[in-house]
């Protein structure tokens, strides 16, 4: 898969067909991976930080979740294929575990939540194996050095042999997280998924398919939320970033 460096940021040129298939190839394999879904507000934070740009390239997968990155892409004369978003190779990944039945570990979101989430997987992929679900509020995810109560939660998931783990801490700890104890939780796929465990649990919607298909998510959720005008401001502002900075967009 050919990738694009966006700020710094690393991210695949891929289709959703092309990142399925992988995942399931690692799957059968036995790989260790990572998957992470940076958006415009996400390379914003990288483009400023460059410990938050390693972290995020440490990921195998580093997909193109947000709208913003084809448009500003697309200013300048460079084409990424396909927005994959982190809702959608979720989706996916309970489909390939409910077909070959591999077992699921949902950590993340406030308490009860990630429980609720794992219920309603049962019920809609009865192939899955719910291999265990922990809340997201713990001592320790905001570092790199597990104290007690972390070590406690990284033994539990290990123990649980989970083949793949949903991580819900939104970024960046999501990704400062797997990259710090992918080793010693023993699954095979890690993904940072920010609220994908709230929309499994029925705790949050996602927008309807329209706003979907004509990139306007961002618009429903502000619609919906009217407070998050601070975050969706980036959007712009990248895009603006990116008619101002020759480079700013580049094939590697």
């Amino acid at each position: 898969m050919r990738r694009l460096d966006i700020m710094g940021v690393e991210i695949l040129d891929t289709t959703l067909d092309e990142i399925t298939k992988a995942l399931e190839e690692d799957l059968q394999r036995g790989n260790k991976v990572k998957v992470f879904t940076p958006n415009t507000e996400i390379v914003m934070a990288a483009r400023k930080s460059i410990r938050l740009r390693d972290e995020v390239n440490k990921g195998t997968y580093v997909i193109p979740d947000g709208i913003g990155l084809l448009h500003g892409a697309r200013l300048r004369g460079v084409e990424i294929r396909e927005r994959v978003t982190g809702y959608d190779t979720s989706m996916e990944l309970l489909r390939i575990a409910n077909d070959n039945g591999y077992s699921l570990f949902l950590i993340g979101g406030r308490e009860g939540v990630a429980e609720e989430a794992a219920m309603n997987i049962q019920r809609d992929y009865p192939g899955i194996r719910i291999a265990g679900h922990h809340h997201g509020y713990f001592k320790g995810t905001h570092t790199n050095s597990p104290g007690e109560e972390e070590e406690r939660v990284i033994e539990l998931i290990h123990k649980s042999k989970a083949d793949i783990i949903f991580v819900g801490f939104g970024f960046p700890r999501q990704e400062v997280w797997i990259n710090s104890h992918m080793d010693n939780l023993g699954v095979k796929v890690a993904i940072g998924n920010g609220g994908v465990i709230d929309i499994l649990a029925g705790r949050a919607k996602r927008a309807p398919e329209i706003f979907i298909k004509l990139g306007l998510e961002w618009l429903y959720r502000l619609i919906s939320d009217p407070s998050r005008i601070k975050r969706q401001i980036v959007l712009p502002l990248f895009l603006i970033r990116v008619m101002l900075e020759k480079d700013s967009i580049k094939r590697l």
